[in-house]
């Protein structure tokens, strides 16, 4: 085996392509001192999640009740009611295993959040959220490849950011290189029976001192082992749903627990583009919402007391709108809700200015965005990240914290 055929054997297996760029960029970094912060988790809920049908405000009576006459969750008490949260709000009851956790203060609820962008197109709303600077197009970077950028000096490893899926979410562009995992079992060169100790020798072969390669491939090296000891660890018991969401955080568990620098992590979860047919009442919107539930329940299980020093926050790209369609369904909307989970979260709150549904307090038919999605990512920033720089991460914009989290201490 020849070098040549080598980075073509990598490039096959897709280590080439997410590991070598990104460990050539953080090798430049040395360990420095580490401010003490969280590992973020962010999920993605693609397709415009229903805020509305999720954490339904029953306190507003037939405001919201007469314009979802089928795609309401009912009062709290009542058949199949939702699960109360403050006297004005109630979960779906799908989500009964967030209530625990809402209850117990680890989880808390922004309503009426989102891009003040009024955009309803699925591909404009989701690059305001993840480039975190809504109305521009020509931006290159995401708001979490920003982040990493300004602290690559805390780490050198090259499992700081991971993006779990097929592709790279668009948040974590950057000059720092993500690596793009499906599953951990998978990213390997193991090959065909038998023929991971024949690469092994030929890769100690080809990189034994002198190239300028060496330093990286040594890391790619490190890496590979790194991943395959932690596809070998037994399972620790949490059950996650089948699906793309419980398989991602399942795979982010590991990584945390194995202990390998991880700093951020993106995982998607699709299904909430509810146009007909939602199921708000026992359908396909209420097994989504089970699922979604279900699989950040496990993960919080999983993590233990780890999960101390981890923060997940999940948010869509837009709401929907207030009244059900004809299709027994919900268009694209504006305000929704954003989740937020951990151990610095200051949870059992719903935060935000609740606008109201009256005909004067709507958005064009939307639940109004009172809350910019910038200011509770930019408090997480800063609190829970560490990073001072948050109008670097969000260029243009101040962000006005909600006072959701605690400050990060050592």
């Amino acid at each position: 085996m020849n070098r040549r055929s080598l980075l073509k054997t990598l490039g096959v297996l897709g280590v080439g392509r997410a590991l070598l760029p990104g460990l050539a960029a953080n090798l430049a970094f040395a360990e420095g001192g580490r401010t003490p912060r969280d590992v973020l988790v962010v999920v993605f809920l693609r397709g415009g999640a229903d805020g509305l049908g999720l954490v339904a405000p029953y306190a507003e009576g037939g405001r919201y009740y007469d314009r979802r006459p089928t795609q309401s969750v009912p009062e709290p008490g009542r058949k199949g009611g939702g699960l109360d949260l403050d006297g004005r709000f109630a979960l779906h009851p799908a989500l009964a295993p967030l209530f625990e956790l809402y209850q117990s203060g680890e989880l808390a609820v922004v309503h009426a959040a989102g891009s003040p962008h009024g955009t309803r197109s699925h591909f404009d709303a989701q690059q305001h959220v993840e480039f975190g600077i809504p109305g521009v197009k020509s931006a290159r970077s995401g708001w979490l490849g920003r982040h990493l950028a300004l602290t690559a000096r805390a780490s050198g490893s090259p499992f700081r950011a991971v993006g779990m899926g097929d592709v790279v979410a668009d948040a974590l562009l950057g000059p720092v290189t993500p690596l793009a995992l499906r599953s951990i079992a998978e990213f390997h060169l193991r090959g065909r029976n038998g023929e991971w100790p024949r690469m092994r020798r030929a890769l100690e072969r080809l990189y034994r001192g002198g190239d300028p390669l060496d330093p990286v491939a040594r890391s790619v090296w490190a890496a590979l082992e790194t991943l395959a000891r932690i596809a070998e660890a037994p399972p620790r018991g949490a059950v996650y749903p089948d699906g793309v969401l419980g398989r991602g955080l399942a795979q982010v568990a590991r990584l945390i627990h194995a202990e390998v620098g991880l700093e951020v992590a993106t995982v998607d979860a699709d299904g909430w583009d509810t146009h007909e047919d939602q199921g708000t009442r026992g359908g396909g919107f209420a097994a989504t919402a089970d699922g979604f539930a279900r699989a950040l329940a496990a993960f919080r299980a999983d993590l233990g007391a780890r999960a101390r020093r981890v923060t997940v926050v999940a948010l869509s790209e837009f709401g929907r709108r207030v009244e059900e369609n004809a299709s027994a369904g919900t268009d694209h909307g504006h305000g929704g809700v954003i989740w937020l989970l951990g151990g610095g979260v200051r949870g059992g709150r719903v935060y935000g200015r609740w606008p109201g549904l009256t005909e004067e307090a709507l958005a064009d038919g939307d639940l109004a965005v009172t809350t910019d999605f910038r200011d509770v990512l930019g408090e997480l920033v800063t609190r829970r990240l560490g990073n001072p720089e948050v109008e670097q991460v969000f260029p243009g914009y101040r962000p006005r914290p909600l006072g959701i989290f605690e400050e990060v201490r050592v």
